[in-house]
């Protein structure tokens, strides 16, 4: 675990952003290293390669790294990306540097600490426990382009087809139910984000002049983003599936604390709180254009936009929920307002049937790996839409969604962190999974 450790934090140093506007060289860099690590670990053929995205677009540098099954033996996926998440604002972080990570209290933190640099190296350390000796046969799958959309993540996909098929796949990309407490995820929310644009006026004008008989396009986006939830706060928008979650409760003081909802503040929706997490749509305004507060002018605004997020529901499609989430703002725009609904990026949500062998050899796993506390099977509120195309593309594979992350790792905000003995555990289930795979799927 030293090893592991130093070669994480040897990740997290290298700021591999795969977003528009940052130095792409970072991502670059995170590939050669991610290679280099699954070279070191025994793996005999690694490459790196790009694929153009529906875009047109070249997309940023995967690792796949492979070793063949022994006689007789199964062969595993092993899913992470290298790739992260801008920091935000620095003055929002507890360290100076987000990509220098820091201890504290059991915690390392850093950019990518636990998503997903860590999923990287709980792969090289379950291959490093096997050495020459791994009983499976292994594929390894770093993708660096996760936290921008995978625009070519299926065309990686279908392009090595032949190089990534396996009987069992392993996602490292989810959290488990508490610390101390590991989980299987078996359902993930879907994903729609639109842009939406209202115009009212072909210029600003004097808003004391006209301001009355005359609309703005600030004042009727905020009304037209207001009819996207009910007076309770459910989504309103007709057409969106709903679905029931697993059997378990999310205790409310656990919720405000994990989310950092200030006092006073009310949950919104109804059912219990894990349907509303996993099993039930949202819809979130993600950021305005509009002047500042600060340089607004006295002026009616001509024209305003507005990014929107809509998580689908276990079941829902993305085409589909984007149609009922455009109906749903042309049948409310306010005043006659011109309205235009672009799509951004659409993902489909997943279900996964966690029986039969490879499961039960997982469940195994985690258990021996937290000494005798089973795993819980759970949902996950974030979408992955990319496990959608591994179970169209591998449909007779065993989808296994695991993660490093817990309820305090703060992914994608500020003062990311991995606790650092489940992480240990993480590594250690990983093994026993390979280890319990090739005996329960052994030909």
């Amino acid at each position: 675990m030293p090893g592991v450790r130093s070669d994480l934090e040897r990740l997290v140093n290298i700021p591999s952003i795969a977003f528009d506007g940052f130095d792409h060289s970072h991502v670059v860099a995170s590939a050669n290293a991610v290679a280099e690590l699954l070279t070191e670990a025994g793996l005999p053929d690694v490459r790196i390669v790009t694929a153009k995205g529906p875009s047109g677009k070249t997309g940023q540098p995967a690792v796949i790294g492979r070793k063949p099954a022994p006689p007789g033996a199964p062969t595993v996926l092993l899913y992470a990306h290298h790739d992260v998440q801008p920091v935000g604002d620095l003055a929002n972080w507890d360290q100076d540097d987000p990509f220098q990570p820091v201890e504290r209290d059991g915690r390392l933190y850093g950019r990518g600490t636990a998503d997903d640099k860590a999923g990287i190296m709980a792969h090289v350390a379950a291959l490093r426990a096997f050495g020459d000796d791994l009983p499976v046969g292994v594929t390894v799958f770093v993708e660096g382009e996760e936290e921008f959309g995978s625009d070519s993540l299926e065309t990686i996909i279908e392009e090595n087809r032949d190089a990534l098929a396996a009987d069992v796949i392993v996602i490292a990309d989810s959290g488990n139910w508490d610390i101390g407490t590991p989980g299987l995820t078996t359902s993930l929310r879907g994903l729609v984000n639109a842009y939406v644009t209202v115009s009212t006026l072909n210029q600003a004008v004097h808003s004391g002049m006209f301001g009355g008989p005359v609309p703005d396009a600030l004042t009727a986006l905020c009304r037209l983003l207001g009819t996207l939830h009910d007076d309770n706060g459910d989504v309103a928008v007709d057409g969106l599936l709903k679905g029931v979650a697993a059997p378990l409760e999310m205790p409310e003081e656990r919720l405000r604390q994990e989310s950092g909802m200030l006092e006073g503040v009310e949950f919104i929706g109804s059912g219990r709180l894990v349907e509303r997490l996993w099993t039930k749509p949202t819809a979130t305004v993600l950021g305005i254009d509009a002047p500042a507060a600060t340089e607004a002018a006295n002026a009616l605004q001509p024209s305003a936009r507005a990014k929107i997020s809509v998580r689908l529901a276990p079941g829902d499609n993305d085409m589909a929920a984007f149609e009922a989430l455009k109906r749903h703002l042309e049948a409310h725009v306010p005043w006659g307002a011109q309205l235009e609904v672009t799509l951004d990026q659409g993902g489909n949500p997943c279900v996964i049937d966690a029986s039969g062998p490879a499961f039960d050899a997982a469940r195994a796993a985690f258990t021996e790996a937290w000494d005798g506390t089973s795993p819980v099977d759970m949902g996950v509120g974030g979408s992955i839409p990319f496990i959608a195309t591994f179970q169209e593309m591998f449909p007779q594979a065993a989808i296994l969604v695991t993660g490093v992350e817990d309820p305090d790792a703060r992914a994608h905000g500020p003062n990311e962190s991995l606790h650092l003995e489940e992480f240990r555990r993480i590594c250690h289930a990983e093994a026993l999974l390979l280890r319990n795979v090739a005996n329960a799927l052994k030909r």
